[in-house]
């Protein structure tokens, strides 16, 4: 009799949920967006990658860097070393031939860092500040030949990481603008026609307010078409600590404040720019081995994709497309990571127009809304940072115009909402394999991409965001002036 007892106990214990289950109203105000992001604001980048470093296409835009430089190509002997063969920022034309190839066949759109040493030197009293004017022959040759095959560039960016205090180098900022200068009148000259002129961007590093103002100051109206910074808000790739700074939301809302004050810079010194996240791989140093190229990085990178659009930042780019543990393939084998299913499904669903969205609950639910993409209705992303907790999402449409005048986002609507419910393999979030709706995401036998398809949900329902997962959900007939 007591076994008997015991058994049945161990059977009800089984039927206890393992989670618990939170409903939650989430408020999307419809009637007015709140920032803008560029068409193409899902960007990766293609950095030198030197092989001692570490032991199917977005279709959207790639930022390729080639580093800093005093010295000219000609004065070192080029080899293959690395991924795309050229001696540490130096590219030989038959590569620059081979990439442009590469980005004709995938239809991205291109920005080019150029070398912003070149012509300077030392100062003295200082071995990290360098000073002179920077010596544009280099990049005249580059443009021109450019110009001459007929390569597309969307924008052209100075340097790499040299604004503030630097890394490794430092240049002052109006000595910079002076600089930036001279390379906007290299493109207006080379690119005549300002309907295919390419844009100019930088400075290309990490945000230092005094910098950052002087800059655009010294640039003056018209110069810098994009204001780029740098984010490594998750620090050092070999901390111990990655796991958990990625799925702790307070952690994750510190460069809030980093991004708000890009827009208060831009707002005040120059309204012509936008914003640009150039290069993000979260933790430094080729990203965490076991984190970086997992699906717990998701968590980070699409929380920072809604955090970014919501301050009005035009671009993002995920430092890399390829390279070190951050990369959205796998260097290895080329087969996609986690995150870069994560970038595309962005890149599909979320359009231009961002909305303000608030709710509640816990902190460890993390909810964007923009107006979708292609269809009519709008797009949430949802992120269930925690591993104990679902949450049953009811979405409101607030009619902030009108503050007495709420409605379910799904009353007068009859079509089935999609959605894209992303978990990782075995519930393990530290694992590459990526499931959508259940199914894991592998190519094809032909190494395309596989149907990244919803499921659709009755629209009456609310929506459910497991713990440790990661849902997009397209609402259609939702009444949103500011996507009319």
């Amino acid at each position: 009799m007591e076994l008997k007892v015991v058994a049945v106990l161990c059977v009800l214990l089984l039927q206890i949920p393992l989670f618990l289950s939170e409903e939650v109203s989430v408020r999307v105000e419809g009637v007015t967006s709140i920032a803008k992001t560029d068409d193409n604001f899902v960007c990766a980048t293609l950095d030198w990658w030197p092989s001692n470093k570490v032991g199917g296409s977005l279709q959207d835009q790639v930022v390729y860097k080639v580093g800093n430089l005093a010295k000219k190509c000609s004065d070192f002997k080029l080899r293959k070393d690395g991924m795309f063969g050229f001696s540490p920022g130096c590219l030989p034309m038959n590569r620059w031939d081979d990439l442009n190839n590469l980005f004709n066949e995938t239809g991205a759109m291109v920005t080019f860092s150029v070398n912003a040493l070149l012509g300077r030197k030392k100062a003295k009293d200082n071995e990290s500040l360098w000073i002179g004017d920077w010596a544009p022959q280099n990049t005249r040759d580059l443009m021109a030949y450019t110009v001459s095959k007929g390569y597309k560039i969307d924008s052209y960016e100075m340097g790499n990481e040299l604004c503030g205090e630097g890394v490794a180098a430092r240049v002052e900022a109006r000595q910079y603008g002076k600089d930036v200068i001279a390379l906007k009148e290299l493109v207006k000259e080379l690119y005549p026609d300002p309907s295919t002129q390419p844009k100019v961007l930088g400075p290309a590093g990490f945000y230092d307010e005094k910098w950052f103002n002087e800059f655009l100051e010294a640039t003056g109206p018209g110069v810098v078409d994009g204001l780029t910074h740098h984010i490594y808000n998750l620090g050092a790739g070999v901390d111990a600590s990655l796991i958990n700074k990625v799925q702790d939301p307070y952690f994750l809302d510190q460069i809030a404040q980093t991004f708000k004050d890009i827009s208060t810079t831009i707002k005040s010194f120059g309204p012509w720019a936008g914003a640009w996240v150039g290069e993000a791989g979260g933790a430094y140093n080729s990203g965490g081995k076991d984190v970086s190229h997992t699906f717990a990085n998701g968590f980070w990178y699409l929380d920072q994709l809604g955090m970014t659009s919501t301050f009005n930042h035009k671009v993002f780019c995920r430092q890399a497309l390829i390279g070190g543990n951050y990369g959205l393939l796998n260097t290895t084998t080329f087969i996609p990571n986690p995150d870069y299913y994560g970038a595309l499904l962005w890149h599909r669903l979320m359009g231009t127009t961002v909305l303000q969205t608030t709710q509640n609950s816990s902190p460890y639910l993390r909810v964007y809304s923009h107006c979708s993409k292609t269809k009519p209705g709008v797009t949430l992303l949802m992120i269930n940072m925690s591993n104990s907790t679902a949450f049953d999402v009811s979405v409101v449409n607030d009619l902030n115009l009108y503050p007495e005048e709420t409605k379910s986002a799904d009353e007068s609507q009859q079509e089935p909402r999609e959605e894209y419910h992303l978990t990782p393999k075995d519930g393990n979030i530290q694992s590459d394999v990526l499931l959508l709706n259940g199914i894991p995401l592998v190519l094809t036998e032909s190494n395309d991409i596989p149907a990244m398809n919803p499921k659709l949900v009755d629209a009456a329902k609310p929506i459910n965001v497991a713990p440790d997962s990661i849902v997009f959900a397209t609402v259609r007939g939702f009444n949103a002036p500011a996507c009319a």
